[in-house]
C-alpha cells in the first residue's frame, strides 16, 4: 500500500457535518497517528520540486497545521492567511464568495516580498474561494507562486479552475 493509500485508509468521512448533505473529510485521525502526519508533509514537500521555497503560506486554519510543518521541513518561513481581524499589523485583505454571503481574509501586507518564491498550503481544495482569495493577495505583493499544495481536493466541486495559471498539486482527490 502507497503513503497515499495509508493516508486515504486513515481519513474518514463524517455525514451531514457540518450540515446536512455534506460528507466532512475528517483529517484528525492523520494527525493524530505520527508516522501518518509525517508521510503526510513529506508528500506535500515533495509537491515543491526542485523549487527553493522561500515562504509556506497556509490558509486559516488547519492549513496552518500543514503549512508550518512544509516550512519547517523546507528550511523556508511560514505565513499566515487569516480570517479578517486576527492578523495584528497593516494588511491587504480580499473577499470571496461563500455559499450563503461572503467572508474575508487578510495578510499582512509585509509577510512576502516581491520576487519570493510562494508555496500555498492548504488541508483541503474544495470550491477553491479561499485558495483564490489567497492567491489574489500573494499576487497582489508581487510574488510568485511556485504552486497550490493540498492534502486532500474534493474534484467535483471545481475549485481548481479558481486558480487560474498556478499548478495546483493534491495528495488525495475524491
Amino acid at each position: 500500500m502507497s503513503a497515499a493509500d495509508h493516508l486515504r485508509a486513515a481519513i474518514r468521512d463524517v455525514v451531514d457535518f457540518p450540515k446536512p448533505g455534506i460528507v466532512f473529510k475528517d483529517i484528525t485521525p492523520v494527525l493524530a497517528d505520527g508516522k501518518l502526519f509525517r508521510e503526510s508533509i513529506s508528500l506535500l514537500c515533495k509537491t515543491a520540486g526542485d523549487r527553493k521555497i522561500d515562504k509556506v503560506v497556509g490558509i486559516d486554519a488547519r492549513g496552518f497545521i500543514f503549512a508550518a510543518a512544509v516550512a519547517d521541513r523546507l528550511g523556508a518561513g511560514f505565513v499566515p492567511v487569516r480570517k479578517k481581524g486576527k492578523l495584528p499589523w497593516k494588511t491587504r485583505q480580499t473577499a470571496y464568495a461563500l455559499e450563503y454571503g461572503e467572508s474575508i481574509v487578510e495578510l499582512h501586507e509585509d509577510a512576502v516580498k516581491p520576487g519570493e518564491t510562494i508555496l500555498l498550503v492548504d488541508d483541503l481544495l474544495a470550491t477553491g474561494g479561499t485558495a483564490a482569495a489567497a492567491v489574489k493577495l500573494i499576487d497582489e505583493l508581487g510574488a510568485d507562486i511556485a504552486g497550490i499544495s493540498v492534502l486532500i481536493e474534493l474534484t467535483f466541486l471545481q475549485g481548481r479552475s479558481k486558480l487560474g495559471r498556478h499548478p495546483v498539486h493534491a495528495i488525495l482527490t475524491y
